[in-house]
């Protein structure tokens, strides 16, 4: 009788194991997948010209910011643009054009999740706000990572494009990664977030984006490169 209740007891606590191993699984999976209905907004962290002889690799960084300014474009994303004490590092690199960024405005915080662009990002979508945001940009361990901790903790889903984002010491790259991960971002390529927002060749915008891949490829493949080759 007792072997009886001590097979039943390790049952119970086999699946109250299991039961928690899936509970923590669920709540370690990223929020908010991107797919075709999400609210999306690439944010675009502080391409300032002014950093540009201190950060690792900052020409194919900076080209795939010129790329996904091109895609927020022809997608109808909205580009929301910061720029780190303004007043005094300059505006955002000129070879960016950002003239029709829906939001553009200075910081002196760290995260771009200031209140002004809180409350500008929360008229955008007829007044829906934004549910998912593809964040690239400098610098990986302080500025992106944590825009990508505000955002998550607001919610909001977060992609963190691995041939987007730098920083002056090659070595934090991986780590910010690794940490925006933990959180619950997800880490992908610019190329691959841009399919994933229009999922069919039907798209409107996919010719363009099509054309658009072809003449950036030997400025991504430049930044896959610079980027997936930096390691822990």
């Amino acid at each position: 009788m007792r072997l009886f209740f001590r097979c039943i007891l390790q049952k119970e606590s086999k699946h109250q194991v299991e039961a928690h191993s899936l509970q923590n699984f669920l709540q370690e999976m990223p929020l908010n997948r991107l797919h075709r209905a999400s609210r999306v907004a690439f944010f675009l962290c502080d391409v300032q010209s002014k950093f540009a002889p201190h950060i690792y690799q900052y020409a194919p960084m900076k080209a795939i910011a010129a790329k996904m300014i091109t895609a927020s474009n022809i997608l109808n994303v909205p580009l929301v643009v910061t720029e780190h004490m303004r007043d005094k590092l300059g505006s955002t690199d000129p070879d960016l054009n950002i003239t029709k960024a829906a939001i553009l405005l200075p910081k002196s915080t760290f995260s771009m999740l200031t209140p002004q662009v809180e409350d500008a990002a929360r008229k955008l979508y007829a007044s829906k706000g934004i549910d998912h945001v593809i964040l690239f940009g400098i610098e990986s361990q302080v500025c992106v990572l944590q825009t990508a901790l505000d955002l998550l903790s607001k919610g909001i889903g977060v992609t963190v494009l691995q041939d987007g984002v730098s920083s002056i010491n090659p070595g934090e790259i991986p780590i910010a990664l690794a940490r925006m991960r933990q959180a619950g971002a997800h880490i992908s390529t610019s190329e691959s977030v841009l399919f994933q927002i229009m999922q069919d060749a039907s798209h409107p915008g996919f010719k363009q984006i099509q054309q658009l891949l072809k003449d950036s490829k030997k400025d991504t493949t430049e930044a896959l490169n610079a980027f997936s080759s930096v390691k822990l």
